[in-house]
């Protein structure tokens, strides 16, 4: 942690007092993590006038943590990478795990959870001038924010602090011990790549699910995998086209899947969506229950993406940043069983160079 944990403590509270910098713009200025930022405020008396943010440390019993949430009723649950924000309204029902992966299919809050990446956590209340701000915030070993779990005026406030009372660590003191990030696993040269056995295997495609294990199989990135596929299975397009396809959802009513996630969780939105509005570097979905915000000047490279399946073709537009990590994918809303919409493909087709029938 660099700097003492009074000093975090006293810019932490003088820069959110004296405008709405954001705790990850506030870790950043300090060179520390977001985690980091938290935990130097642990242990303070909750009279301290001068402190305005008073975490809890929690175990790490991460997943029954999680299975205890549905208790807190409607709450707000947000997960963002470095170019990205995905927030969702709703009930953490139908939670589960089996070993370090998790799975929260509450309808609204729909969440792919990798236990294993997560390592720190926190019940934090946060004095605004709106008034008393409750969150659950969890993090990485490097201190990166993984979820977080946000009270709304409707949230049962005695749940939440029965939650962390009941999860609460015996190690109160301030400050945690993070991680510096791993070394990138350097990309094989596309010669050392079994190109016609990875094309044989994308066509025996039946279950997008089967995708990832594909890319292990013939150790590729995901991006390697986009250059690398038959032309007939992607398409390089422009990174203003999320832009673009976003608007034409709103403006047709087709609901649409966003994935957006980081190494410890991917969360989901499906349905309609209404409002888009851009607002500088940042396309936006501004919808009651759904805000998506996401950094256009981001992307460096978008891909339309079809995966064969038993109910057919499966597409989405992917994009990366230049690090070749996955900003946020859209699909068309489609249940197992069902055909992929047709409705989805035209918006699809708009922002291909090359148009494809869609067979209902």
């Amino acid at each position: 942690m660099n700097g003492s944990a009074q000093t975090i403590r006293d810019t932490f509270t003088t820069l959110r007092r004296s405008g709405k910098a954001r705790h990850r713009d506030i870790a950043e200025q300090l060179r520390i993590s977001e985690g980091e930022l938290i935990a130097a405020h642990a242990g303070v008396a909750s009279d301290d006038p001068n402190v305005i943010l008073h975490p809890t440390r929690l175990r790490p019993d991460w997943p029954n943590i999680i299975a205890s949430l549905e208790s807190l009723g409607e709450v707000m649950a947000l997960t963002r990478n470095t170019s990205c924000v995905h927030e969702k309204t709703g009930v953490y029902r139908n939670v589960s795990h089996q070993k370090h992966v998790g799975l929260v299919l509450g309808g609204e809050i729909d969440l792919r959870v990798f236990y294993q990446q997560w390592a720190h956590g926190f019940g934090v209340v946060e004095k605004t001038e709106q008034g008393v701000q409750r969150s659950l915030q969890f993090f990485d070993a490097e201190g990166t924010a993984i979820h977080k779990v946000f009270l709304k005026p409707q949230s049962n406030v005695e749940a939440y602090l029965g939650l962390v009372a009941n999860f609460a660590d015996s190690n109160q003191a301030a400050g945690i011990c993070t991680q510096a990030p791993a070394a990138r696993s350097a990309e094989l040269p596309d010669t050392a790549i079994d190109v016609a056995g990875f094309h044989r295997a994308w066509d025996s495609l039946r279950d997008t699910h089967d995708f990832f294990g594909m890319l292990k199989r013939f150790g590729v990135t995901r991006t390697q995998a986009l250059r690398l596929a038959e032309p007939k299975f992607v398409q390089k397009v422009e990174a203003d086209d999320c832009q673009s396809l976003l608007q034409a959802a709103a403006a047709d009513g087709v609901s649409i899947m966003v994935f957006v996630g980081n190494p410890g969780m991917i969360q989901i939105h499906s349905g309609p969506i209404k409002k888009v509005a851009a607002m500088g570097p940042w396309v936006n979905v501004l919808d009651p229950g759904f805000n998506l915000h996401l950094r256009e000047d981001h992307i460096a490279s978008a891909w339309v993406v079809k995966k064969p399946t038993v109910d057919g073709l499966v597409t989405s537009l992917e994009l990366f940043d230049s690090q070749g990590d996955t900003i946020a994918m859209f699909f068309g809303e489609r249940k197992p069983g069902k055909r992929e919409l047709c409705e989805w493909r035209a918006l699809i087709e708009n922002i291909q160079q090359e148009p494809w029938q869609c067979v209902a």
